[in-house]
């Protein structure tokens, strides 16, 4: 699944710098995760940078873009045709 950015959400600007696919950028409100964009990190590292920095958890899965993990591979893999994905003991991509 892609993830959502609830609105608990404080604004505090550090989650946005994280992803290394640029799905997050600042809404009307609070930020904004582009689903189109949001691998949940695979491909790039073990879990999504933005819910390890996030100070208030508000970076839930969204229910709305059910995918599981060969469709985010697949959806990094268009991204980033270019790279090389991450798996468990390699350097991170990103």
């Amino acid at each position: 699944m892609a993830l959502i950015i609830t609105d608990e959400c404080i604004n505090c600007d550090v989650c946005e710098p994280e992803c290394p696919n640029g799905a997050i950028a600042m809404g009307e409100e609070i930020y904004e995760i582009d689903p189109g964009k949001c691998t949940e990190c695979v491909g790039h590292f073990d879990e999504p940078q933005c819910v390890v920095v996030c100070p208030v958890e508000c970076i839930p899965k969204d229910p709305a873009h059910p995918e599981n993990n060969d469709q985010l591979l697949a959806k990094f893999f268009r991204l980033h045709p270019d790279k090389t994905p991450y798996k468990p003991g390699d350097a991170p991509t990103a």
